[in-house]
């Protein structure tokens, strides 16, 4: 029985078409394989045996027709559980350029407590650095954070969240939205998990949105509205 196999396909995946964070739109936008080469193995582990899937292709933007490359892989041991029956294995996507180098602080980003703009800038460099497992950490940490500072009560993170519902500073979408952002953050403490640029770039516009809503609005309102 063969230790280690692998197979190579030209073009397999070619015309598929995908959401893609796009470069120039700034947004997701449907992307078009224009070239690839499809990368198929299985490695054997005893009687055990590990499959394996690589897509390399060159993609292009159906809206402004900017051409980058994206890396897409998977593996047979890597998937989570979506019910008793059914699995999805966890798709792991690099693109080139990066979507996250050069991303900027939000404006008057040095308005915010002094404690949430250490941890808010940290968690943005860890983005532009290709840090996925630290940023997110860092986005956990700005949520509890930000709990912390408007005096959230609670034993742990989800009844914090839940007390910041009421006291008015989140709506239930909002928490709902923060869940996430905090599931996602211990997967990166505690499974040491690395998530995809585009899920991290997607928590992190929602934490920014939160931080214009409960911090920087309120005080410009109180400053130019009176």
């Amino acid at each position: 029985m063969p230790m280690y196999s692998v197979t190579q396909e030209v073009n397999k995946t070619a015309d598929t078409v995908l959401d893609v964070p796009c470069i120039e739109c700034k947004r997701d936008t449907k992307h078009k394989v224009l070239a690839s080469v499809d990368i198929e193995g299985q490695d054997w582990y005893g009687e055990n045996s590990v499959e394996f899937w690589v897509h390399h292709q060159v993609i292009q933007c159906q809206g402004c027709e900017t051409m980058s490359f994206r890396i897409s892989s998977t593996n047979s041991e890597d998937f989570d559980f979506v019910d008793a029956e059914t699995a999805e294995y966890n798709e792991s996507v690099v693109l080139f350029p990066s979507r996250s180098e050069g991303r900027s602080p939000i404006k008057d980003a040095h308005l915010l407590p002094t404690r949430i703009q250490r941890i808010y800038g940290e968690t943005i460099k860890g983005m532009n650095n290709d840090q996925p497992v630290l940023t997110g950490i860092g986005l956990r940490a700005l949520v509890e954070t930000i709990c912390k500072d408007k005096k959230a009560s609670g034993g742990n993170l989800v009844e914090k969240i839940g007390s910041l519902v009421s006291l008015g500073v989140l709506t239930a979408d909002g928490a709902t939205i923060l869940h996430r952002i905090r599931t996602l953050g211990n997967d990166a403490a505690h499974e040491v998990k690395p998530h995809t640029a585009e899920q991290l770039g997607i928590a992190l516009d929602v934490c920014e949105h939160l931080l214009q809503g409960v911090y920087l609005l309120p005080r410009h309102a109180r400053k130019k509205l009176r």
